[in-house]
């Protein structure tokens, strides 16, 4: 089985960490191109982040710019046909778990099954203030809103649920998500979210750990889930260095992987041999079609070179 890929969507959320400069005037034309081109490149997912609100003291490093992902991929969905439509991360205790299993289990139905719901206990203690919820407790609020989820989630019109901070039943939602099991990965590095991961994900979403500190979370999470007696299988991400599918003109950064699709594939084919079973990828780029080539010649001629048989 190949070593799947998939894109953290531009312009969606513009943090300094990782924004273009061309992003900053771009807009939903641009993502709507990205998008048919990860869906006709064979990029298994595109992605997109969450925030409510930044307070102004992390504004100029975060910016402003955070698209709401239940809008926005519902919005892409409509224009792809397959590429799966991920949540990295929803910040799922910041909503009543009904809410949230209401607007993902609609764009799950609208989409005939291509959502990925990924989550995280988020970082900004603001956004919690501001939603009344308790910070310093997200940790736990995200245990039982992921256990929440599961059964409002499930295939049951009328999903039952009784914890210590939510309960309900006797109330129906239809629509249902089009999948039996909608795929729930974890977001996240700390040992609590390796645990949460490997007690609680159908997948893992690592918080962009470098290569040298892979094995040893992988191993944690398959030791965690030996001790508690879990088979089913789970997926493992993670995030790539920056890439650039050639030789670039301009100084694209010294953490960026770039050469030949030959050299970029066996480089990327370490992650497969770690146990990673799907790799988000970034591109450094200029303006959106560059972008675009980006992606549309890493599909053609990186990615073969990814199945190491």
């Amino acid at each position: 089985m190949s070593l799947a890929y998939g894109i953290q969507l531009p312009v969606q959320s513009q943090s300094t960490i990782y924004a273009e400069g061309w992003e900053a005037a771009a807009g939903p034309a641009d993502l709507v191109a990205i998008a048919r081109t990860a869906d006709r490149a064979g990029f298994d997912y595109i992605a997109c982040c969450d925030h409510v609100a930044i307070p102004r003291r992390l504004a100029a490093a975060m910016s402003t710019v955070w698209y709401d992902p239940v809008a926005t991929l519902a919005h892409l969905a409509a224009v792809t046909e397959r590429v799966r439509l991920l949540s990295h991360v929803a910040i799922v205790g910041l909503r009543h778990p009904l809410l949230t299993a209401k607007q993902y289990a609609t764009l799950d139905h609208l989409a005939s099954g291509r959502l990925l719901l990924g989550v995280g206990a988020g970082h900004v203690e603001e956004e919690f203030t501001a939603l009344g919820v308790d910070f310093r407790q997200r940790g736990a609020v995200l245990d039982e809103t992921i256990d929440a989820l599961r059964a409002a989630l499930g295939p049951d019109e009328f999903p039952e649920h009784h914890g210590k901070l939510y309960d309900f039943e006797g109330l129906g939602q239809l629509p249902r998500p089009a999948q039996a099991r909608v795929p729930l990965w974890v977001g996240g590095s700390s040992p609590a979210a390796v645990r949460r991961a490997a007690l609680k994900g159908d997948g893992w979403l690592p918080q962009g750990d470098p290569r040298d500190r892979l094995p040893a979370q992988i191993a944690e999470l398959k030791r965690l889930r030996g001790e508690a007696g879990i088979e089913a299988p789970l997926t493992v991400g993670a995030i790539t260095e920056p890439l650039y599918v050639g030789t670039p003109t301009w100084d694209v950064g010294r953490r960026t992987l770039s050469g030949p699709p030959d050299a970029l594939a066996e480089s990327l084919r370490a992650y497969r041999a770690m146990g990673v079973h799907q790799i988000q990828v970034r591109f450094r780029c200029r303006s959106r079609a560059e972008l675009t080539d980006q992606m549309t010649a890493f599909g053609a001629e990186v990615a073969p070179g990814l199945d190491p048989g």
